[in-house]
């Protein structure tokens, strides 16, 4: 089997996972301890709370095993497993992308606009993207190591 710098398993791995935990979280605090009265008003403010509020508690998971994983040394590579992370890495990468795109630009209109509230909303895109970059960055490493996973 065939490991990758930061494939699942690894210490580069966790802290990767640490990342997604770290960067959705804030995303999603920055969102949620908002008083502005206008915020239900955007659907794209919406979106990004739900699915940071899918990404977080996945990114959690995936580090309690990690560490678990790191720890025991003895956890069972199954290929179907790795498929499971990886589809989900994928589609909540995707997902966040288009939550954090939509609230930036939102948010850029909202400051044309003359809304004194958009540090906040810019704030959480950001910490959306860069979640979102880490995710992708896990789905590739663990995609790579699939292969050799498929041929045991």
């Amino acid at each position: 089997m065939v490991r990758t710098t930061a494939s699942f398993g690894t210490s580069s791995s966790f802290v990767l996972r640490l990342g997604q935990t770290l960067f959705s979280s804030a995303s999603l605090l920055f969102m949620c301890f908002n008083d502005d009265e206008d915020f239900y008003a955007y659907t794209t403010f919406c979106y990004l709370v739900t699915v940071m509020g899918l990404v977080t508690p996945w990114s959690v998971t995936l580090a309690l095993m990690e560490a678990y994983s790191i720890l025991v040394k003895k956890l069972p590579m199954q290929a179907t497993v790795i498929s499971v992370i990886v589809a989900g890495d994928f589609v909540l990468s995707f997902l966040s992308l288009g939550g954090a795109c939509s609230t930036a630009s939102v948010a850029v209109l909202l400051m044309d606009a003359g809304e004194k509230q958009c540090d906040r909303y810019k704030l959480s895109a950001t910490m959306a993207f860069l979640s979102s970059f880490l995710s992708f960055a896990s789905t590739f490493f663990n995609f790579c190591l699939l292969p050799s996973l498929m041929s045991h």
